[in-house]
């Protein structure tokens, strides 16, 4: 009597598999919330910023209204001039033109931006203007064409290049030297073994 009531104090007790059950289908309801929650904000976010922003084509895909011609750089008396010309390609007037420049400098090899204005700003279609701008030698290296602009926004336009002005070859006045000759004693050996000189 006394090994069958250690038998019963000690025997496991058993489990039930219903409290497990439950957990598994609380954990896959609860992720399923949060799922579709995360769906539907998520939804929601992209309509309100898609009615918010208007949709904006990349310069790159739009038509190009205006064709570049870039000059090649011209330097004279210490001053490097760099320029070239705007054609207005498009069927429409575009006022207020620039062209935006990137220089380098040639000290410490850092970027700046400049806005060259057109002469005339604005271009009826084929229309052409100018844009000219003198920039010192010694302080920059090299300028590169980054963009067209039009209008008090400063709307990017798309835009073609082409090689404009070659540079004109460079003349050197020709300088005549004269070297003078070393009057010659006859024929004579500025060394000999009568008159031995010393040789530096």
């Amino acid at each position: 009597m006394i090994e069958s009531q250690h038998e019963e104090l000690f025997g496991e007790p058993k489990r039930s598999a219903a409290p497990m059950v439950l957990a598994g289908v609380a954990a896959l309801l609860i992720t399923g919330l949060v799922f579709t929650g995360y769906t539907l904000l998520r939804k929601r976010h992209a309509e309100d910023s898609g009615s918010l922003s208007t949709p904006v084509q990349p310069v790159a895909a739009q038509k190009p209204k205006a064709l570049v011609i870039v000059d090649e750089a011209l330097l004279k008396d210490g001053q490097t001039t760099i320029g070239g010309i705007v054609r207005n390609t498009s069927s429409e007037k575009l006022d207020g033109l620039s062209v935006e420049l990137e220089l380098r400098r040639r000290k410490d090899a850092t970027t700046e931006t400049r806005l060259v204005p057109l002469a005339p700003a604005a271009l009826d279609p084929q229309q052409e203007g100018r844009y000219v701008l003198q920039l010192k030698a010694s302080d920059y290296s090299s300028a590169r064409l980054l963009g067209l602009k039009a209008g008090p926004t400063l709307e990017a336009l798309a835009y073609t290049t082409a090689a404009g002005q070659k540079r004109p070859p460079e003349r050197f006045e020709p300088k005549t030297v004269i070297v003078g000759k070393a009057p010659s004693k006859g024929g004579e050996f500025l060394n000999s073994p009568d008159k031995p000189a010393r040789i530096p």
